[in-house]
């Protein structure tokens, strides 16, 4: 399901029009977003939680060349889904 498809089906479930449906994954996703940005945390209920995990700079290997380089640390975006997810 991409993101079209997700919006038709919110709007036929909410009794919205697709336009209003779109609007409000796209309002999700912008808070989230400004959330994780933050190094915040966005927990729903019954769904999961959105988190920002820290990767700790680390030697790699360059596969072409096979010569040793840096990798620098980063923050990446992370999703545990909850037990009632699975239910």
């Amino acid at each position: 399901m991409n993101k079209t498809e997700l919006a038709d089906a919110i709007a036929k479930s909410a009794g919205i029009t697709k336009v209003d449906s779109g609007k409000a994954i796209d309002a999700l996703i912008d808070a989230i977003k400004k959330e994780l940005k933050k190094d915040g945390e966005v927990a729903l209920l019954g769904f999961g939680t959105f988190s920002v995990n820290h990767r700790a700079a680390r030697k790699g290997i360059n596969p072409r060349t096979k010569e040793q380089i840096d990798i620098p640390a980063k923050k990446v975006a992370a999703f545990k889904a909850s037990s009632k997810f699975f239910d």
